[in-house]
């Protein structure tokens, strides 16, 4: 469905890769992707934390090698 917008528009920021639309759109991509691997307790974060983690394995493997491919996008 289309837009109409009837007054003025101030965008005073968009970080990264974002995206600011108006209008119609059939699909919006992203125009960056990322992977990352991390172990047991990799992502925790806070203050007074303690984590007892005595083992672990983190299976970085990845046989498809492209998981979100985005060359087109940008």
């Amino acid at each position: 469905m289309p837009s109409f917008i009837s007054g003025p528009i101030k965008i005073t920021h968009v970080s990264g890769d974002g995206t600011v639309n108006f209008g119609d759109v059939l699909q919006i991509t992203p125009k960056s992707t990322l992977k990352s691997n991390t172990g047991s307790g990799g992502g925790n974060n806070g203050d007074f934390l303690q984590t007892n983690t005595f083992v672990s394995f983190t299976n970085t493997g990845d046989p498809d090698v492209f998981d979100s491919n985005n060359a087109a996008n940008n």
